[in-house]
């Protein structure tokens, strides 16, 4: 089941006097994360929602003054703090996906549909993400770029064409 709210960032600092916060941005850019109307909180009893009053982008961060933060106090009490999206609320390009519906998914061979292991990190470089799979023999770790991924389907699985030695183990070896 797909998670209903994402990780958008972490409230990282107070800024100012009046209750504004400074966000690290989780998202594609800072610009996502300070274009968002709402922001979401986890608690024990679930997700709270916080209205974005205003936000603009700083350097490569996020300033931001939500809904009820209206002193120095209250946004030092959420330093810290991890912020979500609604899903629905991101923007995704056509295609596209989420990384948090990658986690968990089965890597599968192309041609086979041998099941190689399983997708359990996603490292967003400049170039291209680096996936980690867990195989039967170890950690390895995958470009996702062509022509190793061939097709992503959140619903079943990562589909790759590996060239040989690339998933037998070892991280420091890929």
């Amino acid at each position: 089941m797909k998670q209903p709210y994402l990780e958008a960032g972490r409230i990282i600092n107070i800024h100012g006097f009046k209750g504004a916060v400074k966000l690290e941005s989780w998202c594609d850019t800072p610009a996502v994360l300070a274009g968002l109307k709402r922001l979401w909180l986890q608690t024990k009893e679930g997700y709270v929602s916080k209205r974005v009053l205003h936000a603009s982008v700083f350097k490569q961060f996020v300033i931001a003054h939500l809904e009820g933060v209206d002193s120095e106090d209250a946004a030092n009490r959420l330093r810290g703090t991890v912020v979500y999206a609604a899903r629905e609320e991101l923007p995704l390009p056509e295609g596209g996906c989420f990384i948090a519906d990658l986690i968990g998914l089965p890597v599968k061979h192309a041609d086979t549909g041998a099941v190689l292991g399983t997708l359990t990190k996603v490292d967003p470089r400049a170039h291209g993400d680096l996936y980690t799979v867990e195989t039967p023999n170890g950690e390895a770790l995958l470009p996702a770029v062509e022509p190793f991924i061939v097709r992503i389907d959140t619903n079943d699985a990562v589909y790759i064409r590996p060239i040989p030695g690339l998933l037998d183990g070892g991280a420091e070896q890929v």
